[in-house]
């Protein structure tokens, strides 16, 4: 989003403090962004918006000359108050919109935002961790850049200089007569004909003759001269990644848990496909059993069953080992689950995790989900995950829809890519 101030610059105000106010107002709408953005399901972000922000957060500060002493105001039409009355305080106080007997209130604006706009006040300082330009046969386009002359191409392209300065060095070479030289020329047969000097008359004659026929014999400009600006795309490497989405659809997973891990997992994907476009998405979900499943599938399907977290993490190491080498892709993770896992597949998991997962993996996420209500204990899988110590995935606990944009920042904001880069 643009925002552009029209008004006129009056006195006693520069350009720094209109920077000011157009930043202050950039982070209010943004703010305003993010608090509507809560009350949204992850579908509606994708449509942009109306948002609405307070009045005074954008009024313009501004000096103004202060009332000092004692100051005498005449007021017309008064039938209530004599002098040296006391006015009365309004009740409730009664803010700029506020009506009588209403208490506090203010005057609003509403921004319409485009779907690209409320996106990228959505998505703001959030990237992929420690992303790598792994191989670089992955090359995208982006625009155009100079590569030199050539000898053909469109008029609009054509390089004066470089055609002017062919054709001096051409005629240089070539010994055309310059103007200069047919000035002098003429001269000097008006001498030789003011002195009556025959003999050097001819001669100057002749060498006039036989500048004129190289004139005509060599041109000013000839199309060999010639050259156009010649531009080719502009290839620059891309950085590949794949990102896993790995969740819990067991059994204990209520269908409040589920609906936090698929407003995460929708989170992802709109922020992924927004600001990435050689990203691929591999959607894993799992049971006691797991198995790569589409987007539809991923989001929608209903099942339950056993929990063994270590099929998921197998099915990533196995799918990862066949279509994405690391010497070529970034490879991104996050899991979200109830923590609830089968004692003995605990040790399973940590070891997967410990010696094929974490290795390859640039950034590895684990979300926890619980119900609201319930009081927090530390579950098996997080158990598990902590005893890695410092190699331990990026952890966090969701419980209700409120949380889960604040904690999606924090484990995606560029902060941490810029630090683990």
């Amino acid at each position: 989003m643009q925002l552009i101030d029209k008004r006129l610059n009056p006195s006693g105000k520069s350009l720094p403090n209109r920077q000011r106010f157009l930043r202050r107002a950039r982070s209010i709408v943004r703010k305003a962004v993010r608090e509507a953005s809560g009350e949204r399901s992850i579908r509606e972000l994708e449509g942009g918006g109306v948002v609405v922000i307070p009045a005074a957060g954008v009024e313009e500060p501004r000096f103004h000359r202060g009332a000092t002493g004692v100051t005498r105001h005449i007021l017309p039409g008064n039938r209530e108050f004599l002098e040296g009355d006391r006015l009365p305080r309004p009740q409730g106080g009664g803010g700029p919109g506020a009506q009588a007997g209403q208490g506090e209130g203010e005057d609003q604006f509403s921004i319409v935002l485009s779907a690209a706009e409320f996106l990228d006040f959505f998505l703001e300082d959030l990237e992929l961790p420690r992303l790598e330009r792994r191989k670089l046969a992955a090359l995208k386009s982006e625009g155009v850049r100079r590569a030199g002359f050539t000898a053909t191409g469109s008029p609009a392209n054509l390089a004066v200089l470089r055609t002017m300065r062919n054709a001096l060095a051409r005629r240089t070479a070539l010994n055309r007569p310059r103007a200069e030289d047919m000035l002098a020329l003429e001269e000097a047969r008006e001498r030789a004909v003011r002195d009556g000097d025959e003999a050097q008359l001819r001669q100057v004659e002749e060498r006039i003759a036989r500048a004129r026929r190289l004139t005509r014999a060599i041109p000013y400009i000839d199309p060999i001269d010639i050259r156009f600006r010649r531009f080719e795309a502009n290839p620059r490497p891309v950085a590949q990644a794949v990102m896993f989405c790995l969740m819990d659809v067991s059994g204990s997973m209520t269908e409040h848990m589920k609906d936090i891990a698929k407003r995460f997992f929708m989170l992802l994907y709109v922020f992924l496909n927004r600001r990435y476009e050689q990203v691929e998405i591999v959607f894993i979900r799992h049971t006691d059993e797991a198995k790569e499943v589409d987007e539809e599938t991923f989001f929608h399907s209903r099942e339950t069953g056993g929990t063994r977290v270590s099929t998921a993490l197998r099915e990533m190491t196995r799918i990862a080992s066949q279509r994405y080498p690391v010497d070529a892709w970034n490879i991104y993770a996050a899991q979200a689950s109830d923590g609830d896992n089968e004692r003995a597949d605990n040790a399973d998991a940590m070891e997967l995790l410990r010696d094929a997962i974490l290795p390859i993996c640039q950034y590895f996420a684990y979300i926890e989900v619980a119900e609201p209500d319930r009081e927090v204990a530390m579950s098996s899988v997080w158990k598990a995950y902590e005893n890695l110590g410092e190699n331990a995935p990026a952890m966090r606990r969701v419980a209700t829809r409120q949380e889960i944009y604040p904690v999606f920042r924090e484990l995606f904001s560029s902060q941490l890519a810029g630090a683990g880069s």
